[in-house]
């Protein structure tokens, strides 16, 4: 997995990043084990960046 250098504080992180709101309820139901199996194999993969923000878009 690429990284890339986030801010001037030296934080590494993936250069691929998983959107996690669909694992809210903002979307509706949501299934916890499917979610937890999906940052466990990202982090499988690699990937550090988690959008976890509440909203997207301008």
């Amino acid at each position: 997995m690429e990284t890339r250098t986030l801010g001037s504080q030296g934080l590494t992180v993936s250069s691929l990043g998983l959107g996690c709101m669909g694992m809210s309820e903002f979307y509706g139901a949501t299934d916890d084990a499917e979610s937890v199996r999906t940052l466990e194999r990202a982090l499988e993969l690699g990937m550090t960046f988690w959008d976890t923000a509440d909203a997207y878009g301008p």
